[in-house]
Order: C-alpha cells, then structure tokens, then sequence
C-alpha cells in the first residue's frame, strides 16, 4: 500500500502539539509559484493606527506580489489619492509605499487622514486596512501659579500632575530638582491618572521640589510641570491663615491628623464602573487615606482571581488582569483596613471585544470545473457584521459571477472557469473595531512541480521525529507518494505520518530509518518526484550530572558534567550560571569534566548549568550550589525598658549566609569589676530579636549578642552602650564556709568572698559570728573587711562550734545566713587502745582484734586505728634479717583487721595505735604470735658438673624461702632423644641435709632433663629445672677411625658426597624456616610430654600451678658437652602490703577482708648462667639418645 496525500485535515494527539505548529507554518508552501499567473496578495502594510513623528519624513507601507505584477493606488479619507499632483509625494519603485518628504518643507498635520491602497493587476485587486495617519504631539504645560502648601502631620494629600494631552499618551513619574525618583511606598503612591496620593503625611515629606514629569516616548521628550512645595508642621503651627490659604488651592487634605479608619483617595463613593477590551491589561486601581496607613486587599465577587494572570502593582493598590477575556466580567472588590475599621468599594467590570478571527478566508487555487468555499467567521462583543467585497468593491454592486454564491459568512464556488479569477475581501466589524482580509480564488490548470530542492540531507537524532520536507504545487491539487530505497517499497502508515504539505513523518526514527527517500506528486496533468536523503545519530547524553552542594564560604566546590555524543558530532560544552554566562573570574576553573570554584563567595550561589550543544539537539543538566557560612553578627544593639534590675535588649539579625539562625547567645562585661572580661548571661531562640535580661545591682553592664547556625558562631556584635545598674544589699552571702583549728586553741572560720559583680555595691565586708554549739553562749560577732579568713583564738580543744558569715556593703545587711558546724583545733589522743586479740588464720594471715579508746580521748575526728608490725625472728633461724616494720590503716572506728602476706613459720610483733587530724596516741602493749608452716620455696639454685660416659653430679642450693623446716628434697629427671620426645621419668628423694648428688648408670651421649624442689611437712614447694648431656663412648670413636679404608674407596666418598649434599640443603632449609619464625622443635615436644605429677604447687592456695616454658626449657649452649658452670637462682620473694591498700598503709574493711578487688600476681623466676638461646649443633645432635 502506498501513501498518499488526501485534501483532508489530520488530527494529531496532545503530545505533538509543536510539531503541529511546525507543520501550520509549513502550509505557507502552498502557495501559488510567483512564475504562474495569479491575483495580487498584500504582503505588508502599515499599522491601522499609525502615529508618525512630525519631524521625520512619513512612509505608509503598501507591497504586494503577484503574476503579472500587480499597480498600486491610494485613495485618502475615501477618495482618489492622485500623488502625481502632489511634488511631496512620491511612490517607492516596484512597490506601492508613499514617501511623503516633510523634511524639507510641509507639516505632518497637513497629511493627517485615513489612507488605504489597492495592489491590481489582470486577475484582480487587492486592498489594504484603512491606515488612520496621526502626527504625534508632545504639548507643553499651561502656565499655573502653584501656592505652596502646609499641612498638619496625618493629614492625607493628592498633588495633582494633570499633564497636557499627548499622542500617544505621556507616561508619568515624580523627581525632584536632582531628577531622583521621589521614593514611595504603601503611604506614598503614583496613581493610574499621574497624581500623587498620601494616605497620610509626615514631617519627613516636607520639601520645595514635588516635580511632576510627562515622558512623550514617539518624540523622545520629557515636558515637567511646575515644582509644588510641601511643608508638614504641627497642629500648633497651623493658624487660620494658612488654613484659609489652602482653602483656596486645588489641593486637598483630611482633617487634622488624628488616627481615623480608611477612606477612599479613588475612586470616589461605594461603586463605580469599568470597561475593558478583550485581550488588553484590565488595571484596577484603589487608593485610601487613613492613620495608621491602610492596607488594600483585592476579591472577586462571584469567582475567584485569575491565578496565572493575575498581578498586583504599586503596593496592591494596582490589581491587573492580562489577556482579559469575557469570563473575567463581574465585581471586583477592593478593601482598605486599618486597626480604626475597614471601608469597601466594587467596581462593575464589563469585557467587551473588538472583532477577531474565529475562521479568516484562504486563498483558493482551483483547476477549470472544480469547486470550493471561501470562509470567514469571527466574534466579538458584540457580534460583528460580515460584508464581502470583490476587487475592492462591494460584492452587491460587483460585476455578476454565476460560478459565485454568497451565503452570509460563506462564498459557495461550483464549475469555475479562468474568469472566475479574483480577489474577494472579508470585513467584520462594530463598534470597538474591524477586521479585514484579502483571500484570492485563482483558476489554474498545472501538472505537479516539487518545490523542495532535490538531495537534501536529513541528519536527526534517534528516537525523535523526523521531517522529511516535499513542498509541491498543482492544479488539480496533487496526491503525494513516498518511497524508500531504490526499490521503491512503499511506506506503510502504521510506521509512518504523511501531512497535508507533502511531509512525511517518521514519529520515531530509528538506525534502521537511515536511508534515501523519494516523495512523487500525480495529479491529471502529470507527475513529478524528488530524492532526500536521512541519517540517523545517536542523541547526547548527560551521564554524570551536576549535583547539588552545599559549601562554606571561603571553601571549594566542583561540578562534574560527563558528556556522551554520536562520534560524527562533535559537542560543544558551556557552563551556565543563573542561566547567564559564568562570572569572568579566574576563582573559575573548566576542565574536561569539570567546573571548578575556588574561594567561593555569596555571590557564586545560584544554579548552574552544564549545557552540551551539537548542530542537532543539546541536553542540559543544573545543579544548585547553596553557599553557607556562620552568620553575619547581630547589629543596632539598644536597650530599653531600664530598670533596677532588668532591661530589655533589641537587635537586629545579621544576614544567615543562607543557614537559619538557631539561637542568639548573649554576654556581659561588667566594666566596674571585670573589664575585658565577658561573661554569658542568657539565650534565645534564632526566632528572636528582643531578650529581657535580669540584671545584678551596682555593675556597668555592656552587651553584646552572637548568632549560632548549624554552620557555627558567629563573631561578637558591637558593644551595646553602657548600663550602670543602682547600689544594693547584698542578695547572697559567702559560700563554702569552715570551722576548723589549726592549734589546740584555736578556730579558723574560711569562706569563700563575693565577686565584685555579687557585693551589689561599694563598701563590701563580712559579719563573721560564732559560739560554742552545745553552750548557752551567746553569739560572738566580728566585722571583718573584704577577706576569706578570721581566726578565733583562746578556744578549748576539739569543741563543736556554730558559725555564721554574713555579707554586707554601704547600703545594707545580705539575708540572714544559715549556721554552719566547725569545731576547734585537734591534739593528739591520750589513750592507747586495749585488749589486743591476734588469731592466725593460716601461715600468711592473721585477725587483731582490739578494744576501742573513749571517744573523748580522741581529741580530734576518728580517722582510724593503724597497726604497726613486723618480723622478729624465723622460727628455723637461719634467716635472719634486718627488723622492718610494716604499717595498716583501718579507717572510722573499727575494732578488728587482717594482716596479709605474712612469711610462713615466723614471729611476728604488732601494736595498734589510734589517729585523729593531729596525729597518731600512744602504742598499745606489744603482742606476738607464730605463723605456722608452709611449703617452701624453689632451690635458690641447680647446676650440674663433672658429666662423665654415664654419670651426672648435680649441686644446688637451699631455698632463700623454707618456710618451714625441710623434711627432703626430690628429683625427677627423664632422658630426651634426638627427635626431642621425652623418656620415661625416674623419681628419686634426697635427704634435706644434702646440696649435692651424684646420678650413675646413665647412657653415654644423652641428653636429660631435671625437675628438683624441695618439701616441708605441709608440702612440695616450687621447681627448678635443668638439662645435661652425658659424655661420648671414646672406644666407638676408635672403632670409626679403624674405618678410613673402607672411606678411601671412590664408590664410598661418592656416597657420602651426595648424603653431604642431601645434609647441607635440608640444613639451609631448616635455617631459612627459623629465620622466618619457626618455632623451635625442642619446646613443642617438651610442651607435648610435660609431666603433670611434678607441677609445681602455689604458695599462696596450694593449688597447682601452671608449667613456665620459660624457666624449664634452656636448651645447652652449642657445642658444650659440660654444663659444669650452669646455675640457675631463683631471687628473693617478699611479700609487698603495697598491693594491699594505701601505699604503705592497705585499706582493709570492717571484717579485715580488703577495700577493692584483690589481684594475685604469679611470680617469674629468671634464671642466670651461661645459657644460649642457639640451636645444638648437628654433632650434638647425631650423638643425642636414639
């Protein structure tokens, strides 16, 4: 099926509406060709009403084309226009435009008239819009004497402006003699008419030059009326003459200026009327006078206002409608308020419309025996009358036409012929206006022409509309074709839009659409076909947009824009700001990606745009970039509402940088006092601007006031003026007061003094009062001056006292303080405590108990009881040491502790003293106990000596620590082979006298490993461990050197070269594994076979320990088969009352249990000797125990 242009209307969907007004303004394609013969066709013509400038020639337009080329001719107020008479006027060649020359000579108000002009040729005439010809006009202000005019502040006043009669008219505005527009306001305002209207004056509108300007804009002029002098004075200054004298000018004022509710300036009354033409600007105007100055408020009646087209000017008093229509008929009603009332005025608004174009005429191109209509509707209020005229002359006195018809609004055509050729004019028109048409019927016989130029490349973006133009012309009216490729397959029009003009449409071009395209045009006089070509692009993209930011002032933003384009394309990027052009800023950085701020500033806020352009379409991406900072600081700081101890503080915001203000911060500096230093005094929300502040008596208050956002701070505003509050008596006395002796006899009373900004006036001082709590004394008073510190000598010992500090200045007493408890100075106590108990608890702990001392010997505050003790002597007496004496504090009055960490199997000796502030009493008796046994210590010390072929002689130490007496020693030892695995374990007891044994029957050449403690009758005691190695049998040796016969053989050395070289990279791989941490082999094996029973146990529990790799496992120095000068010492123990409490002096609790979480600590004991931390080397290693 093939497509073909049908002379039918096309309906389109919404979506396509400005493809529609493409296409509309296409149909102009249509027209005949200027090479055929055809009626003439007004092409431009000169305004209707026309206003020329006088000084200037005039030119009134008049071109037309048509075939053959049509003459013109004007006729002038209704009548022939002859301009062959007339040496002005000449007429533009090849054209119908006048130039009538004044320049030289003649007026413009001599050509004044309605003109209007005719373009003819064989197949008729057409004719122009009457062309009303005004001179415009730019008169000068009559002569006035204007008297100068006083008011009274209030008074309301209109200054006239009045400007003369111009064409067209003057626009208004005042100045003054320095042509500054005079400022105005919801008091002051311009009227629609030019006069000047004050709702109410005040002494500020006082001047000698109100001028009133008239701007004639056709002549480039500006005419001013007279200056008008105004002066606003008191109702005291105005006197009956001047009162008189205003009586006589034809300004106008309210009465005197008292408050009053609003009345109307304009219009005048409760109703008036309004008439507006259809399409114009409806202005509304109302003005009101009142004090306070009123405020206008706008409703419609009947409706609701416009939202789109709705506009208020001059303070609200100006309501515009643009583009009125009909249904903006009705009352619309204007409100004045005030806080005195409110006063009303409707005005009646009726739209009336001028004729316009419902349907205008067309011209019609037919072919011999057609058909055709010619129409021409158009509305207006009210409904215009339609007339037809033919050539220029009405169509009922025209030469008759029996192919014509004429049916009000219609003209029927049937069978035309080429006489039927002529141009038909459609006037409608009443009372507001006429519209005027020319349409053509043109009786042609053509084949098809194709007015489109042949080969036209198309390029258009994928997924968009593409446009394939095919403009033809012919008589009978052509049907139109299209073809693609040079097949000529034909278009389907489910794919495709064929319009009207002979465009096709491709609603959605794909790659597939590129391709060349033939339109042909039939009609029965013929056929003619043209050639475009389309290639279809990839659209530009945005796939990195902008985004939006939020920056702080002085800081950097970037915005990044990547664009993807067709490769054939070549896009032009453009940074946009505010949809203008980027500032011309070096802070302003593009790359190939991005836009770069430096150094951003409030002025870079805005949107901006990243728009990417190529010669087919262009995308656009826009982000906004907030700029923030902390605010401006608060300004115009004032005080006011100044009272005793109040004030209230106003200011005003500084600017946010575009982050809400969230509180106001408020602070003091007390220039009397504390000058330089600000103190805070108060906050309030970001919504305020005003802050009632209570204030202290005598201090010279300054304030200022800082802004907080989410940003920060801001900087302190200026200091606000200085505010010296009145003297008073003190509201507060010292705080912190005490009681307390330093001596025997004494009372020291301290408190901590007022401030300056507290003593609430001059002459500060302090009323210091005490006496004995449990006495009937009475009061004891002393004024002291502005100190913290009086001394009461003379006073008995440690004895409760009842003390008052009160404040007082020049003009009176503080409020009567409340009494305090001290007491006197302490001395030492006088009595020891009695009845020292000790019960042992086991061989580390013991209880005291003891009987408390009187209260009254203390002499002080109880602070505790401390007990001294120490060591006399070790039960087994053989280790005797120097006698230290250890101290415990028991706070508050307890009558029992416990004594930690006591040496098992010793004597100690305790004493307990009490403790009061001053010091410690006397020394209770002395009492001793015994601690009991416990289990002893590890062996100060275990070495081996003379290692032989299967013997080892071990040497030791006795424990620094028996605790107890020693009932044997034990050693346990078992052999270790080459692959470190542990042999079978030998148990052996020593007598507790021995330091010394001798191990036999060993295997030669292997290593062993030793566990040796000691033991008392409550148990074993900690271990001490220890490796040796036995020597190597010489007669295997010998046996090896017998060999060398057999090791001269070649197949021999051979052997043991490669089992060398075998040896040497397992040797270097070993080494690189422990170089890079590997752990040693010895340890894991004796990790592996450690034997629970010879665990060593706590001293402390009894409890097993855990086995220490650290202290067991010492690996012999390389090379060394003797360890003969192996020692292993184990460092003294003592235990330490520092981890029991106070330092030196624990802290224990009522029960003797301690203060805090008790930590056990488990001890290292380090060993010393000739150990080496080195691997064995590989002999020692081939002669270990297999």
């Amino acid at each position: 099926m093939q497509l073909k242009i049908m002379p039918k209307k096309k309906h389109f969907s919404a979506g396509r509406v400005p493809l529609i007004l493409f296409l509309c303004q296409m149909i102009s394609a249509l027209d005949v060709p200027l090479d055929l013969v055809q009626p003439p066709t007004i092409t431009q013509q000169s305004p209707k009403d026309y206003i020329i400038d006088p000084r200037e020639n005039i030119v009134i337009q008049c071109e037309a084309k048509g075939k053959p080329p049509p003459s013109f001719s004007w006729t002038r107020n209704g009548t022939h226009f002859d301009i062959d008479k007339d040496p002005l006027v000449t007429m533009k060649p090849g054209s119908g435009t006048l130039i009538i020359n004044i320049m030289s000579e003649g007026k413009a108000e001599t050509y004044e008239g309605v003109y209007q002009c005719t373009a003819r040729n064989e197949r008729g005439a057409a004719i122009s819009n009457n062309i009303v010809v005004r001179p415009s006009r730019s008169p000068l202000w009559t002569k006035e004497r204007l008297e100068p005019i006083t008011l009274h502040n209030g008074q309301s006043l209109v200054l006239p402006c009045r400007p003369p009669i111009g064409l067209p008219p003057a626009i208004i505005f005042w100045m003054d003699n320095s042509f500054q527009r005079l400022p105005q306001s919801e008091r002051v305002s311009q009227g629609l008419n030019g006069d000047l209207y004050f709702s109410n004056v005040l002494p500020e509108d006082t001047r000698e030059d109100y001028i009133c300007y008239a701007r004639f804009n056709h002549t480039q002029t500006i005419q001013q009326k007279q200056p008008i002098s105004l002066k606003v004075i008191s109702v005291d200054e105005l006197n009956d003459t001047i009162a008189a004298n205003l009586s006589d000018t034809e300004f106008y004022g309210a009465k005197p200026g008292k408050e009053r509710p609003p009345t109307f300036l304009t219009p005048q009354g409760t109703e008036s009327r309004k008439e507006e033409l259809r399409g114009n600007v409806l202005s509304l105007e109302c003005i009101a006078e009142g004090l306070p100055t009123p405020i206008i408020y706008w409703i419609k009646e009947d409706g609701t206002l416009p939202v789109n087209r709705t506009f208020y000017q001059n303070f609200k008093k100006t309501l515009q409608i643009t583009q009125v229509s009909e249904a903006d008929s009705g009352n619309y009603q204007c409100i004045a308020k005030n806080t005195l009332g409110a006063v009303h005025h409707t005005i009646s608004v009726t739209v009336k419309a001028a004729p316009y174009w419902i349907s205008a005429p067309q011209n019609l191109v037919l072919s011999p025996g057609e058909n055709g209509t010619l129409i021409c509707r158009a509305n207006g209020n009210p409904k215009p009358r339609i007339g037809w005229l033919t050539n220029g002359v009405p169509v009922e006195i025209a030469p008759d036409d029996p192919s014509r018809k004429i049916d009000g609004d219609t003209i029927i055509f049937s069978n035309v012929q080429e006489r039927s050729s002529a141009v038909y004019q459609c006037n409608a028109s009443n009372e507001y206006g006429y519209l005027l048409a020319n349409a053509f019927v043109n009786v042609l016989a053509e084949p098809p022409r194709i007015l489109t130029s042949a080969n036209i490349l198309y390029q258009v973006i994928a997924n968009r509309p593409a446009l394939l133009d095919c403009a033809f012309f012919g008589s009978p009216l052509p049907t139109i074709e299209w073809f693609k490729g040079t097949k000529g397959s034909a278009l389907h029009e489910d794919i495709y839009v064929l319009h009207d003009n002979g465009t096709l449409e491709i609603p959605v071009a794909q790659k597939d659409s590129t391709g060349t395209y033939t339109c042909v045009a039939r009609n029965k006089l013929g056929m003619a076909k043209n050639e475009v070509h389309l290639e279809i692009k990839d659209p530009t993209r945005i796939i990195k947009q902008p985004e939006y930011a939020v920056v702080q002032r002085g800081s950097k933003v970037s915005f990044e824009c990547k664009v993807k384009h067709d490769d054939t394309l070549i896009p032009t990027i453009m940074w946009l700001k505010d949809n203008g052009e980027l500032p011309n800023d070096e802070r302003f950085s593009i790359g190939k990606d991005h836009l770069v701020v430096t150094d951003v500033s409030d002025d870079d806020g805005g949107m901006y745009t990243c728009a990417a352009n190529t010669t087919l379409d262009s995308v656009s991406a826009s982000a906004v970039l907030r700029v923030v900072d902390v605010p401006n600081p608060p300004f115009d700081l004032e005080l006011t509402n100044q009272l005793d101890k109040g004030v209230q503080l106003t200011w005003t915001p500084g600017d946010d940088n575009n982050s809400p203000i969230t509180k106001f911060i408020i602070e003091y500096e007390d220039a009397m006092h504390e000058a330089g230093i600000w103190h805070h005094q108060a906050e309030v929300s970001g919504t305020q601007t005003t802050a009632q502040l209570t204030l202290s008596p005598y201090v010279n208050y300054s304030f200022r006031v800082m802004a907080e956002n989410s940003i920060g701070r801001s900087v302190p505003s200026e200091a606000s003026e200085q505010y010296l509050t009145k003297a008073a008596e003190p509201d507060q006395n010292p705080t912190a007061v005490e009681g307390l002796g330093t001596e025997p006899d004494n009372l020291v009373i301290t408190w901590k003094p007022l401030n300056g900004f507290e003593s609430n006036g001059p002459g500060l001082q302090y009323k210091v009062s005490w006496r004995q709590k449990d006495g009937d004394d009475e009061w004891t008073s002393v004024v002291v001056a502005n100190v913290s510190k009086y001394i009461v000598s003379g006073t008995p010992t440690f004895v409760p006292y009842l003390i008052k500090v009160q404040a007082l200045n020049d003009v009176g007493f503080a409020p009567e303080p409340a009494a305090v408890m001290g007491h006197s100075g302490e001395d030492l106590p006088m009595v020891a405590p009695g009845n020292v108990r000790v019960n042992v608890v086991n061989s580390t702990l013991a209880e005291v108990h003891w009987d408390p001392v009187p209260l009254k010997s203390v002499r002080g505050h109880l602070q505790g009881y401390r007990i001294y003790y120490w060591k006399a002597q070790s039960s087994s007496k053989r280790n005797r040491r120097h006698i230290e004496k250890k101290i415990l504090t028991f706070q508050g009055n307890k009558t029992h502790g416990m004594l930690p960490g006591l040496q098992p199997y010793s004597h100690y000796v305790l004493n307990v003293r009490v403790v009061n502030g001053k010091g410690e009493g006397p020394a209770s008796t002395d009492r001793g106990f015994h601690t009991p046994e416990g289990v002893p210590s590890a062996p100060s010390s275990l070495k081996i000596v003379n290692p032989t072929l299967d013997s080892l002689t071990l040497e030791w130490d006795p424990p620094s620590h028996p605790n107890g007496v020693l009932t044997e020693y034990t050693l346990r030892y078992q052999p270790i082979n080459s692959t470190h695995e542990l042999g079978p374990l030998v148990d052996l007891k020593i007598p507790a006298n021995k330091t010394r044994w001798t191990l036999n029957h060993l295997n030669f050449s292997t290593r062993y490993k030793f566990y040796f403690y000691a033991q008392t009758s409550v148990g074993s005691g900690s271990q001490i461990t220890e490796e040796a190695i036995t020597t190597v049998d010489e007669g295997k040796l010998a046996m090896a050197s017998r060999q060398v016969d057999i090791a001269t053989q070649g197949w021999f050395i051979g052997l043991m070269c490669a089992v060398a070289l075998l040896i040497l990279i397992l040797l270097i791989v070993c080494f690189i594994r422990r170089n890079k941490g590997g752990k040693y082999p010895v340890k894991e094996k004796e990790d592996a076979h450690a034997d629970p029973e010879i665990q060593p146990m706590k001293e402390d529990d009894g409890t097993f320990g855990e086995y220490s790799d650290a202290e067991d496992h010492k690996p012999l120095k390389k090379g060394s088969r003797t360890p003969s000068d192996r020692t292993v010492k184990k460092e003294d123990s003592d235990d330490s009352l520092v981890d029991y409490g106070e330092g030196v002096n624990g802290q224990f609790n009522e029960d003797g249990s301690f203060i805090g979480q008790y930590s056990g600590k488990k001890e290292k004991e380090p060993a010393e000797g000739n150990e080496s931390s080195e691997a064995p080397s590989p002999v020692n290693a081939m002669n270990s125990f297999v």
